[in-house]
């Protein structure tokens, strides 16, 4: 015969059991989904890969020239050597180089203008064609992959990672093949690595 001390104690365990099953329900990540990812801050700012043309106007002979941003965020211009581009909208970079052509005195009164021409992603790892894949602002990881010419038969699809703003997010892309809401949308500077599959 079971005491009425014991009986109590396992009636308090069973309670506690019972109610920890009920605050369970809707706590944590479901199961079955992708995380979601915020937007850049800032969509409009200018990133490392970003290409443009930047054209100097309102002088005696204007030019016009093709710019990429460098890793360190650069380009670098006739004249005034490097201007850091990365982090700025392209009126700001325009007002940026206007000022230094005038302040290191090569031009009086100088107009200029930024006209971005193409933007990227980067993808790598087990995918069959690694590289930057130029944005579009439908441009989702599935569709990347897919730009990528597909994973390789290494691959480990569901737990590809996003790199964004210098934070790290894993995705089952089969997931979001499956689900389109579990597809991310990605944004410029975005950058997928595929990791090989263990097995």
């Amino acid at each position: 015969m079971v005491s009425p001390r014991l009986a109590g104690f396992l009636a308090a365990f069973v309670l506690i059991f019972l109610m920890a099953g009920c605050v369970t329900d809707g706590a944590g990540p479901t199961l079955g989904a992708n995380p979601r990812i915020e937007a850049p801050t800032l969509s409009a700012q200018l990133r490392p890969g970003d290409t443009m043309i930047v054209s100097l106007l309102g002088i005696p002979e204007p030019i016009s020239s093709n710019e990429q941003i460098d890793e360190q965020g650069l380009i670098r211009l006739q004249y005034i050597g490097a201007v850091t581009a990365a982090g700025l909208t392209t009126s700001e970079l325009s007002q940026a180089i206007r000022d230094a052509y005038i302040t290191k005195k090569f031009y009086t009164t100088l107009e200029v203008s930024v006209n971005v021409t193409e933007r990227y992603i980067y993808i790598g790892g087990e995918v069959q064609r690694p590289g930057r894949i130029v944005w579009s602002p439908d441009l989702t990881l599935s569709k990347a992959v897919q730009s990528a010419g597909g994973f390789t038969l290494y691959a480990k699809e569901s737990k590809v990672t996003l790199t964004r703003d210098r934070k790290a997010y894993d995705f089952d892309v089969k997931l979001g093949q499956r689900q389109p809401e579990q597809d991310p949308i990605l944004f410029p500077g975005d950058s997928i690595q595929v990791p090989r599959s263990a097995f």
